[in-house]
């Protein structure tokens, strides 16, 4: 998905639920802080989203979900979430990333995503093939710091296990490869 599909999914999302503030947190959340996001992270065709003043009508969105009519029309859909779905750090909600969104009849409206170490902490917590090979990429690219990943992974109520993997030292880089100092998988 690019940045102007998701601005579009936003936009749609928004006048289905009459909510002008629209959360995205899955991996095209990416691009509200990284427009320009490199290509292995944008293999996604859905935009995770829900409204953020009505997260209740979040089942409104089916209309332009999977295999719906949008998604035919475009090649892309918005998935609509529970407001409580993802496991994040404390003040998430303070860092979301605004995405202004212009509409047809020449108003705004907002998208708001995940910062990116937000973003790749909840995906070692789901931890599925996909979201570690989301946050690989986004560490091989330097999108975020393992010290600001290790902060806020203290404020997260994760499994013990999960927590000591994500706190050792990352591998040493093999000669040649480029490698941030965050944690991967």
């Amino acid at each position: 998905m690019t940045r102007e599909q998701l601005e579009h999914v936003i936009r749609a999302a928004a006048e289905i639920t009459g909510d002008a503030e629209i959360v995205v947190i899955g991996s095209t959340s990416i691009l509200g802080q990284y427009p320009s996001a490199p290509l292995e992270l944008l293999g996604s065709i859905e935009a995770d989203v829900y409204p953020r003043n009505h997260p209740e009508r979040f089942e409104m969105l089916d209309v332009i979900g999977e295999m719906s009519r949008f998604q035919d029309t475009f090649g892309y859909y918005a998935d609509p979430v529970q407001h409580d779905l993802p496991t994040l750090p404390a003040g998430w909600g303070d860092r979301l990333i605004s995405l202004p969104v212009a509409t047809a009849s020449g108003g705004r409206v907002v998208g708001l995503c995940l910062e990116a170490h937000d973003l790749v902490l909840s995906k070692y917590v789901a931890s599925r093939e996909k979201d570690r090979a989301f946050n690989r990429a986004a560490i091989r690219h330097g999108l975020v710091q393992r010290n600001v990943l290790l902060d806020r992974l203290g404020t997260m109520d994760v499994d013990p296990a999960l927590r000591q993997v994500l706190s050792a030292a990352p591998p040493q880089p093999k000669d040649g490869q480029r490698r941030s100092r965050a944690v991967e998988s």
